[in-house]
């Protein structure tokens, strides 16, 4: 079963979202629209996190997520 971990620095103002074992984070990359992915050794994104993120006050974070699978022919 797939696990995500998502955290919410609202003091940093930054949201980080794991969907790997972020134990295994080898290298940081800027993408250049205020967002890092986390990579593993084998250069696979294995999180990222959202620079300047905030949510408004009694607001709360609400997650919808969605999972693909890729079928080989």
């Amino acid at each position: 079963m797939a696990e995500v971990n998502v955290y919410y620095d609202p003091m940093g103002n930054t949201l980080t979202v794991w969907f790997g074992d972020r134990h295994t984070e080898y290298l940081c990359e800027e993408t250049g629209d205020e967002v890092i992915l986390m990579k593993n050794k084998q250069g696979e994104v294995i999180g990222f996190e959202k620079l300047n993120y905030t949510i408004a006050e009694n607001t709360n974070l609400k997650i919808s997520l969605e999972t693909a699978i890729a079928i080989e022919s």
